[in-house]
């Protein structure tokens, strides 16, 4: 039995894949519900990531999730994506950042004793799974874990996922997170 660390980028996202995880692999593969871990350096304005962190914290605590918080370095983040500012949301850009996402929860996971790591990113209408899962399993490989692939999006999830985040009067965004991605 294991302990799955699931990289969780706001509410809406989190609502949905975080139970489906439970559902799935509860008593078959994990020892306890998935650890959230909301990472997201490339979160702007800071008061946007406020709103985002604070909108997963309430909605762990509601339903008994564990969160963890990383280590908000946006300097960091954009050193990462730099000559990337002008590419479009879904360009050479965000693989830059589902990796440096996906990197640190990788990290964390090893470094905390979790066999497995996931993420919600794939839940995103604008979020390719065939770039987001490759990602993350190279960084399996690196670290030693097991990720758990998916397109959660697939098969009613981001419906289910909408649904669920309107029942629970979750804060929606207008926009991925990044400062090159807010629309006027």
């Amino acid at each position: 039995m294991s302990k799955l660390l699931l990289h969780v980028c706001c509410g809406p996202c989190a609502v949905y894949v975080a139970k489906k995880l439970l559902e799935d692999y509860q008593g078959a593969d994990l020892k306890s519900a998935p650890t959230l871990f909301f990472y997201n350096p490339n979160i702007y304005p800071f008061e946007e990531y406020q709103r985002r962190f604070q909108t997963v914290k309430t909605w762990a605590k509601k339903e008994n999730f564990e969160l963890i918080e990383g280590r908000f370095n946006q300097e960091d983040w954009f050193e990462k994506v730099k000559g990337l500012e002008n590419e479009p949301e879904g360009g050479d850009r965000c693989p830059v950042c589902f990796r440096v996402r996906l990197e640190e929860t990788a990290r964390t996971a090893k470094e905390n004793g979790f066999e497995f790591f996931a993420s919600t990113l794939t839940i995103g209408r604008n979020k390719k799974a065939e770039v987001i899962n490759p990602i993350g399993a190279a960084l399996a490989q690196k670290y030693g874990l097991k990720f758990i692939e998916a397109d959660w999006k697939k098969q009613g999830g981001q419906e289910a996922s909408n649904q669920l985040s309107k029942q629970e009067n979750m804060y929606r965004q207008h926009y991925c997170g990044c400062r090159f991605s807010v629309r006027n």
